[in-house]
């Protein structure tokens, strides 16, 4: 039997709102919580480092970056595919 494994890599949907370093983007990702004591929604942001090789991906891009080997101090993520291109201005 061919069974699919599930990745035990963590993976998250973010957009790129750095993209001036060398083989590195900075993407934003945002979650939505419930407050604990009151109940309000509340819109909770993480940026990460994440390694992207060819540099193909660019300001305003929504991707998915997966969690990796650690690649630097700050890098441990690697951006995967791109799920949605930057509209252009």
């Amino acid at each position: 039997m061919t069974e699919t494994k599930k990745s035990l890599k963590r993976t998250l949907i973010g957009k790129v709102v750095s993209d001036k370093r060398a083989k590195t983007v900075t993407v934003l990702v945002e979650r939505r919580v419930k407050h604990a004591l009151y109940g309000k929604i509340v819109a909770k942001s993480s940026k990460y480092h994440a390694h992207d090789e060819k540099g193909e991906f660019h300001l305003g891009d929504i991707i998915e970056i997966t969690e990796s080997r650690p690649i630097s101090k700050t890098k441990n993520w690697v951006a995967t595919r791109l799920v949605e291109k930057a509209a252009a201005v």
